[in-house]
């Protein structure tokens, strides 16, 4: 098997490995579909046993959402996937300002925000200047939004204005921007294989809030921050970064990491990841919705699009810093 998967091409590998997470998916899906046809004489245990599976099948959603994207985005190119990675920043972040009251005086900024930073950002990216994408937006951006928000002529809660919309920048168009910058890193001997390293990433995070929510339900401990979650607590938390990270020892070989080094990349993506969903939830508790879908239908018609993402949006730019920090890119 190893010989033969050795005797593929880069695409015919990338091609294989998406063919077998969407086959996981598929038989995900349908055990999800099959539990759910199940009935049990006690009213409150099913009441309770399809709440949990409503759970499930929201994480199983974001695993959908999440490959499919990276698959489109691997089909259509490096200058495609930069594309597509720059629409789903527009929906987000989008989605992101629906929820976040706005004044006219905000005008300008938004406009600048969704027509200039974001097409500027992913146009960086696209063209790998590196040093300056990662700077464009926490130097340059933040110090301009409020300059543009100060000639509106508007100062009623000016700094919380403001704030709001540099997180959302940050959050949904600088982090996710990091995603396609990873199939465009160029490392020795691991030509054309950009791909992989984002599914690495992608199904570590993505099996550390699995995990995570699992133990949790199993545990059931005290949450550590009640207000905001009541899924987090410490133990369930290491439980799931740990699983995860030793995943992602088992994946080294798609990436151009050794074992030990694949697992510290996990441990930090994950660790990023998870702590970023956490305070995506804070945000969310401040707004007083459930989730970034205004009554269980998202603006973008993805019934929440940032709660698919969240978490990459926090991981993406700490792991590919990371990545390129340690082999010096």
């Amino acid at each position: 098997m190893n010989q033969y998967l050795k005797s593929m091409t880069a695409t015919e590998q990338v091609g294989a490995m998406f063919v077998f997470v969407f086959g996981c998916l598929f038989i995900a899906s349908v055990a999800l579909l099959l539990l759910s046809l199940r009935e049990h004489a006690d009213r409150g245990a099913d009441e309770a046993r399809r709440s949990n599976l409503a759970r499930g099948n929201t994480l199983l959603s974001s695993s959908w959402v999440m490959v499919i994207v990276f698959w489109v985005g691997w089909l259509s190119g490096d200058v495609g996937a930069t594309v597509l990675f720059g629409l789903v920043s527009f929906f987000a972040l989008r989605e992101f300002m629906a929820l976040s009251p706005t004044r006219r005086g905000d005008h300008r900024s938004l406009v600048l925000a969704f027509f200039v930073i974001l097409p500027m950002q992913y146009t960086l990216v696209g063209m790998q200047h590196y040093d300056l994408f990662t700077v464009f937006i926490p130097v340059y951006v933040f110090l301009a939004i409020p300059v543009v928000s100060a000639l509106a002529n508007d100062p009623q809660r000016f700094l919380e204005r403001n704030a709001k919309l540099q997180w959302g920048i940050m959050v949904c168009i600088y982090g996710m921007s990091h995603v396609p910058a990873l199939l465009l890193l160029e490392f020795p001997n691991y030509r054309d294989r950009g791909a992989f390293l984002v599914i690495f990433l992608a199904l570590v995070v993505q099996t550390c809030m699995v995990v995570q929510y699992l133990v949790t339900r199993r545990l059931r401990r005290a949450p550590a921050a009640p207000a905001i979650s009541s899924s987090f607590n410490w133990l369930s938390w290491g439980i799931a970064v740990g699983v995860a990270s030793v995943l992602g020892a088992l994946l080294a070989g798609i990436t151009p990491f050794k074992p030990g080094q694949a697992f510290v990349m996990a441990l930090i993506a994950c660790v990023a990841g998870s702590l970023g969903h956490l305070v995506m939830k804070a945000i969310k508790r401040d707004r007083g919705i459930p989730d970034w879908g205004q009554q269980g239908d998202g603006v973008t018609g993805a019934n929440g699009l940032l709660d698919r993402v969240d978490a990459l949006c926090f991981a993406a730019p700490v792991f590919f810093h990371s990545v390129r920090w340690y082999f010096n890119l």
